[in-house]
């Protein structure tokens, strides 16, 4: 038998109605692999893993993207107590794609919830497939051509407008990445590739590249083609990162919010 599934909205986010142990099995991992990439975001509401089996849920679906530091599993807070480096999550508060500073970015990330803000906190995804096959066909053809440089050090700016020079060169060795403003997948479909990584158009003046990258996301994060996250403690929620932006709405970094996170390895890159 089939996955029980709900769609959330028309054009993306899909409820997965299983138990944890049918879950673990591997049985659905297939049919989970396909409705991700069909759906982008899919959630199991209140499934209560522990870190253990979140790895190996995440190890069913293809292969365990490792942190950093090395770790399987980032806890994804604000509160410098549990992650020494959480300042730099604030950037998470904003329009994104992990990796663009890599030549083949992360294929998914899947959080946990594990202790939720009092306000706020919310996560919320946009399907950059969808945004990108409503547009017009000309400017489908003109996108398809141009390229954008993106950088760690941009979003920045977005939480830390006057940032130190040593935490602008801290972010900076990080590197930047030139990525095609329309990524051709190797399936066929085609996404935008967007976010506040985002910060020039190559060939276009700094003007003309702010209009056309704020434009392009205003386009993106319309209402059909955004999902928004009320957490609840145990729900798990994996998204399509190929596919998809996503950010955290504002919170109280005092607040104790707590999410885990792991990652599938990219398969992909970008073209």
């Amino acid at each position: 038998m089939g996955l029980k599934t709900n769609d959330l909205q028309p054009r993306i986010a899909t409820e997965v109605l299983a138990g944890k142990k049918e879950l673990l099995s591997g049985a659905h991992a297939e049919e989970i692999r396909d409705l991700l990439e069909r759906r982008g975001v899919l959630v199991f509401p209140q499934i209560g893993f522990s870190d253990e089996e979140q790895m190996a849920f995440t190890e069913s679906l293809g292969k365990l993207a490792p942190e950093l530091a090395g770790e399987n599993v980032y806890k994804v807070t604000l509160d410098t107590k549990e992650n020494a480096r959480s300042d730099y999550l604030k950037g998470s508060w904003y329009w994104h794609i992990d990796g663009t500073m890599n030549k083949v970015p992360i294929l998914a990330s899947i959080l946990s919830s594990k202790v939720l803000s009092p306000t706020g906190g919310q996560t919320e995804f946009c399907n950059t497939y969808a945004a990108y096959d409503d547009l017009p066909d000309a400017e489908k053809r003109e996108y398809e051509q141009l390229r954008v440089l993106h950088s760690a050090w941009n979003s920045l700016f977005y939480y830390d407008p006057e940032p130190s020079l040593g935490k602008l060169k801290e972010m900076m060795s990080i590197g930047d990445a030139e990525l095609p403003l329309v990524w051709k997948h190797r399936s066929g479909r085609k996404s935008l590739v967007l976010g506040c990584t985002a910060y020039q158009v190559v060939n276009k003046n700094y003007r003309e590249s702010c209009e056309l990258l704020v434009k392009l996301r205003e386009w993106a994060t319309q209402p059909q083609f955004v999902y928004r996250h009320e957490w609840k403690v145990g729900d798990t929620v994996i998204w399509d990162n190929t596919g998809t932006m996503h950010r955290a709405t504002p919170y109280d970094p005092a607040c104790g919010r707590m999410l885990h996170r792991t990652k599938l390895e990219g398969e992909e890159a970008f073209a």
